[in-house]
């Protein structure tokens, strides 16, 4: 008998009890979706970590004093930033001086970061300017009193293009708006929107006092090699603050690619972790299979003998039933597919990610699906296929 006809001998036998096969599939239903769904939550989400990660910079290294004197100085220096920015591996520096400050702009008034730096900030943070301009290298020298506003700033105090060139009041003290900076995305106390970004020497003049920075952005060359520009500034910084050998650095550097490789490590395994724990409910699906098809053998006893009398081969009886249940599996399985990249949709929406699709996923959800009807299906195919035709054909 060829496929054909065994496909279409499953279809008739499924449209003849419709309730039965549906709520059969019904497992098989629920369960790929809920894989489906929970893979692609879990992707979403290692998507949207991924994204956020990047768009805090490129090949991003951060160095941070390890600790703070009584007077909030600290050990590095924008000398040592200029030291750092001589490294061939290096494409931009930016020194940072950051501290919270009340930011008012007519009579609208929030108190939100403001970061003292220079112009190759938003290169090495990877900032786009969305109205206006940036920081210049002449603005930094001079110290002038100009502000560039991050998206959600702005947007709290009511600014946008036509307000540029306009007064702010940083603390009391009146700064020319020269930019509004296009939205990365982000919430929470570290909202990479919400702050002000002025000069590093205004900032120090004005708010903070001393020389010193709090961090230092580097963003090392797309062809350079992380880890050895890592050790060149580590060398550097030491000769400069005349560290003796044996004894512990006074900064710390944080490598951002260590950080997007460790969080896309913990999505990937939660991923496989939900979608393992989804692949119960298809293999509860399954077995709903292996019960329904030995119903299904036992009320065509009678059937199978007549079929067996007519010349009909065990293995053509155990194709038969095997196709059966492949069939209700698939059916189920794409349907859940459906289902679970409608749900997967829905959340990612909801999540502000977006919907993640990935192929691969659902290539493997109908594999699994038909995995389910082989291993679930044979022993019912089987037990049909063994039935004694004579046996059979005096079963009421």
């Amino acid at each position: 008998m060829s496929a054909f006809e065994l496909l279409r001998l499953a279809l008739s036998r499924l449209r003849t009890s419709r309730l039965r096969a549906a709520l059969t599939m019904l497992g098989v239903i629920i369960g790929v979706a809920s894989v489906v769904a929970l893979v692609g939550v879990g992707q979403g989400t290692t998507s949207s970590i991924t994204t956020r990660l990047a768009a805090l910079g490129t090949n991003l290294l951060t160095i941070s004093p390890t600790s703070q004197n009584s007077d909030g100085s600290t050990s590095l220096t924008l000398e040592d930033a200029d030291a750092i920015a001589g490294l061939d591996a290096v494409a931009g520096v930016a020194p940072e001086v950051t501290t919270n400050l009340d930011v008012t702009a007519a009579d609208k008034s929030t108190s939100t970061t403001v970061i003292g730096t220079t112009a190759a900030y938003a290169s090495v943070r990877a900032y786009e300017v969305w109205q206006g301009s940036f920081l210049t290298d002449v603005s930094v020298d001079r110290g002038l009193r100009v502000a560039v506003l991050g998206a959600s700033t702005a947007r709290t105090l009511g600014l946008d293009a036509t307000d540029l060139g306009t007064q702010i009041s940083i603390a009391g003290i009146p700064f020319q708006l020269i930019g509004i900076l296009q939205p990365k995305g982000g919430s929470g106390f570290q909202d990479p929107d919400d702050q002000v970004i002025v000069p590093v020497g205004t900032v120090q003049k004005y708010f903070v006092g001393g020389d010193s920075v709090r961090t230092i952005g580097v963003s090392v060359a797309p062809s350079a090699d992380m880890t050895a520009t890592n050790a060149d500034i580590t060398a550097l910084l030491r000769t400069r603050h005349e560290l003796a050998t044996g004894t512990d650095s006074d900064f710390s550097i944080f490598d951002q690619t260590q950080l997007l490789d460790a969080a896309s490590s913990i999505s990937g395994t939660l991923t496989l972790l939900l979608g393992g724990i989804a692949s119960i409910s298809l293999v509860v699906g399954g077995i709903g299979i292996m019960n329904i098809m030995l119903v299904s053998v036992r009320e065509r006893t009678r059937e199978i003998g007549i079929r067996k009398a007519v010349g009909a081969r065990g293995r053509d009886i155990l194709a038969q039933f095997l196709v059966e249940a492949l069939t209700l599996s698939l059916l189920g399985g794409l349907i859940g597919i459906a289902v679970g990249l409608g749900v997967s949709a829905v959340i990612g929406k909801l999540a502000g990610w977006g919907f993640v699709f990935n192929p691969a996923t659902v290539v493997a959800a109908v594999l699994f699906s038909l995995a389910v009807g082989v291993v679930f299906g044979v022993w019912p195919a089987r037990q049909a296929a063994r039935l004694d035709p004579i046996s059979a054909l005096r079963y009421e």
